[in-house]
């Protein structure tokens, strides 16, 4: 097992237990239930009591990347090496260290509280409990093409030379194992970079991913296995009964080699019976009804779809933004353009297809919200269009009109251009996505209202992930919560349950109101002076 994460927080509550295995936690969790009687509301607020506990020990963490030798497999890898070795580089604008930036786990902060002068109080969300460290990642994965993983560097044009000249060597004695090529669910733009393939039938792949996945576990040493999809986008498979609506169905199908069977599932169904966490980082249908139900069968966790980078972060704030502040958008069209091979995977229609599903979803819960601006049935035009321009390669150029309408028939319209590199916005999601997807493998929590009840682990679809992908896999019965302040926000509360400590509600009534939360003076009562005026009660 990896050795104790070191935690420099310690919560002093009666309610907080610390052993050298757990962190203990009687937590009392508030909600609120609403019932529809004809006009009326009527609304119960509801306190259940809960023990959570948490696994201190972290394992040793094994990462298999499908699409290994891709822009992001690449890129994600060769950050890891040089994070680990604290690189640093000459640029034209002077020197630059490797970094994590755009990683919530690595380079986020959450308000822990006020200190005794009512200042707030941050910390690294990763200084909550115990988590992965990136340096103790182990990588390993498949990919269509043979090419080691420095060559795959090189080829995706995304890091400055500084870099791959440093961490080459060493990128270069990895190889990705023989993947899965179906031409039928990818471009046919892709055959020239096939020529690392498994063969045989279906079933036949699936029996040597499930090998590939041991085999690691075994040479590498790792306790733990996720695997991540980060290959090319897929079109949608059909979904049907008798193909793939069960899980004997699926099974079955998987033997009898039905063409419907996409690369993707195949590399879930495996992840799944060798007990790894299985995350989608692409927006195909790889979770078929029957895939879930193999999860939940097995005990195994499973998140997607599709990495949430770029424009479609921005659009899911600013539509919570406008929506939020009674301003009706009614008009959402985006453009994108890029070259990486990714852009050109999606030249084709049923690829595009795809992605265009999962970039349009991502404002439904907002606007569902707010029955006020829009009514039954009512949504925004929403136009997604992505072309393919090899010059510009993993710059992505995204470019957004918002048109919304506000008060007496006026309009207010947004335009932005947003240029980015796109690989250099996915690899710190991959990061987060396994750093987060482990550390609910050691949460469990147990209802302590009822009895009979015992300890139990997340739910199969882990769809506290929400934040970091665009088409949000939750379980059934589930809201789809596309807004990205609540989706972060779900992620920080539960992270501060886990050591017993209150969501964050951000009402400071101690600073609105003269009352004290401590035997001390309460921070409204002190006079503070900025620039020689002091504010306070006059």
């Amino acid at each position: 097992m990896g050795a104790m994460a070191k935690c420099n927080l310690k919560v002093n509550s009666p309610n907080v237990n610390y052993s050298d295995d757990y962190i203990h936690v009687n937590y009392s969790y508030s909600t609120t239930k609403v019932q529809k009687q004809g006009d009326v509301l009527n609304v119960e607020p509801v306190t259940t009591s809960l023990s959570i506990r948490t696994k201190r020990t972290v394992p040793k963490l094994g990462v298999m990347l499908v699409g290994w030798g891709g822009n992001n497999g690449s890129t994600i890898t060769a950050a890891l090496e040089a994070n680990r070795r604290k690189i640093e580089w000459r640029t034209r604008t002077g020197t630059q260290q490797a970094n994590w930036y755009g990683s919530i786990t690595q380079a986020g902060t959450v308000l822990l509280g006020s200190d005794d002068d009512g200042k707030d109080v941050f910390v690294p969300m990763n200084g909550l409990i115990p988590m992965v460290n990136p340096d103790d990642i182990v990588v390993d994965g498949w990919d269509i093409s043979k090419l080691n993983i420095g060559e795959a560097m090189k080829r995706a044009e995304v890091l400055d030379v500084g870099v791959q000249d440093q961490v080459y060597k060493q990128l270069s004695n990895m190889k990705p194992r023989p993947s899965i090529y179906d031409p039928d669910f990818i471009a046919a733009n892709q055959f020239d970079r096939a020529d690392n393939l498994v063969e045989g039938s279906k079933y036949e792949q699936y029996t040597q991913i499930r090998q590939d996945i041991r085999d690691f576990k075994e040479q590498s040493g790792v306790d733990t296995v996720i695997v991540l999809w980060t290959a090319n986008t897929e079109r949608f498979c059909d979904v049907k009964p008798g193909l793939n609506y069960t899980r004997s169905e699926l099974e079955k199908s998987l033997k009898e080699n039905k063409t419907e069977i996409s690369p993707s599932t195949i590399f879930a169904m495996a992840s799944i019976a060798e007990k790894c966490t299985y995350i989608n980082g692409s927006p195909q249908n790889t979770f078929v009804p029957g895939l879930i139900e193999l999860a939940e069968y097995h005990g195994v966790h499973i998140a997607g779809d599709d990495f949430k980078s770029g424009q479609t972060k921005l659009k899911s704030v600013l539509v919570d933004f406008l929506v939020g502040a009674g301003i009706k958008p009614v008009s959402i069209i985006s453009y994108n353009h890029l070259g990486n091979n990714d852009g050109k995977n999606l030249s084709a229609p049923q690829q595009f297809r795809s992605k265009e599903i999962s970039k349009s979803n991502v404002v439904d819960d907002m606007v569902e919200s707010n029955r006020i601006l829009y009514k039954e049935d009512e949504h925004p035009d929403h136009v997604v269009v992505i072309k393919y321009a090899p010059y510009v390669g993993d710059s992505k150029r995204a470019m957004d009109e918002y048109t919304s309408q506000i008060m007496m028939g006026g309009h207010n319209t947004l335009v932005i251009h947003n240029t980015c590199e796109d690989s250099l916005l996915a690899s710190p999601l991959i990061l987060d996505l396994v750093i987060l997807a482990e550390l609910c493998t050691r949460i469990k929590i147990k209802n302590d209202d009822k009895p009979d009840s015992d300890y139990e682990s997340f739910r199969s679809v882990l769809s506290i992930l929400s934040y970091l992908c665009k088409a949000p896999l939750v379980p059934e019965g589930t809201p789809v919560v596309n807004s990205l302040f609540r989706q972060r926000t779900a992620i920080e509360n539960i992270l501060r349950s886990c050591i017993g400590l209150p969501p964050t509600s951000h009402m400071a009534l101690e600073q609105r109101f003269n009352i004290s939360t401590t035997s001390a003076e309460p921070p409204m009562k002190r006079l503070k002076k900025t620039n020689g005026v002091t504010n306070g009660n006059h």
